[in-house]
């Protein structure tokens, strides 16, 4: 018995301070900005948990997705059939699909300026830049234009922005910087990707 004491005892130790910590906190009154980026999976699929929890607090989402062009998803088949998310997929294919650079730049500049349009516009609570940190790797798009566009959105949106290679720029900017980190993938044991799992 002294030990669930102890332990209660030290837990409301715990509560305690993380309850100051919380009271200190501010609302910054303002939509926040997220990268997802690193080398492991996960980045796009942490994006679309996001606006499941967004989507149940009925809040107002958009997408825009630099890469995947025609490639069929679980997800975008999922949220078209919920009918709740402004999707648009504007890129052409993996970079290495096109083999066209200035289709490329254009690709990602046209959907830039969807999203920042869609940022600027004050109807959404969260925006999804889907592998915009792709396009920024290959400079299709630079990162002062992203920032600029980030800076000129509604204060009610907060965005999303994943793929590998973040710009440091663009990690200070962000308000949380979340990076995936690869232990093991099955792609290196000659395991192709998995439908329902992988895409």
């Amino acid at each position: 018995m002294t030990d669930n004491n102890e332990h209660k005892t030290k837990m409301q130790d715990v509560q305690a301070k993380q309850r100051k910590k919380v009271a200190e906190l501010a609302d910054p009154e303002r939509g926040l900005v997220l990268v997802h980026t690193g080398n492991g999976k996960g980045k796009s699929s942490s994006a679309f948990g996001v606006i499941v929890r967004a989507l149940g607090w009925k809040q107002k989402v958009g997408v825009v997705q630099f890469i995947k062009g025609k490639w069929i998803t679980g997800e975008r088949q999922f949220f078209d059939r919920l009918g709740e998310v402004t999707w648009h997929t504007m890129g052409e294919g993996f970079t290495w699909d096109t083999q066209d650079k200035d289709r490329d730049i254009a690709a990602a500049q046209a959907a830039f300026a969807k999203g920042r349009a869609m940022m600027e516009s004050g109807d959404y609570d969260l925006i999804v830049m889907d592998e915009i940190n792709i396009a920024l790797r290959y400079d299709y798009l630079t990162v002062e234009d992203v920032i600029a566009g980030l800076e000129a959105r509604d204060k009610r949106t907060g965005v999303i922005l994943t793929g590998r290679d973040a710009k440091p720029e663009l990690c200070d900017y962000a308000d949380l910087v979340t990076e995936m980190t690869e232990v093991k993938h099955p792609f290196h044991n000659g395991i192709k990707a998995q439908r329902g799992m992988d895409f």
